[in-house]
């Protein structure tokens, strides 16, 4: 009885798992990790003669705060520093907008924009190039 109840419990869990996804016009080639942390960070700004726009949802956000976590590997007062020295250097951090429907908005008129929303709000007008689960 208590493997079936555990068993039940992670299958729960594991179905109540926000899922999300980075987010970019069809024309975006596909991007790692990697890729994704360096244009987050404005270590890479063109790919393929196109400027990158990265988005950012409002510090508040929940799926701002696991994207921090999960694919930027950073907490937030970490990237609040990092940020911070790079503002001396002349450099600003990504774009910030309040809902997912801004950003899918943004990401669907502006050439080279990224961003990351709630994986079921994607519909065919824009592409996913990375996703997580919460």
């Amino acid at each position: 009885m208590k493997k079936f109840v555990l068993i039940f419990l992670l299958i729960l869990s594991f179905s109540w798992s926000a899922e999300y996804a980075v987010i970019a016009q069809k024309s975006m080639p596909p991007l790692s990790e990697k890729q994704i942390r360096a244009i987050y960070l404005k270590k890479i700004t063109i790919l393929n003669n196109m400027l990158l726009v990265p988005v950012n949802l409002s510090a508040s956000s929940l799926i701002r705060k696991s994207f921090e976590e999960r694919v930027l590997k950073m907490g937030h007062s970490r990237l609040k520093a990092y940020w911070t020295k790079q503002h001396y250097l002349g450099r600003r951090p990504p774009l910030k907008m309040k809902s997912q429907k801004s950003v899918k908005a943004f990401v669907k008129k502006i050439e080279g924009a990224i961003g990351y929303i709630e994986a079921d709000m994607v519909d065919d007008e824009i592409k996913i190039i990375y996703k997580w689960r919460d």
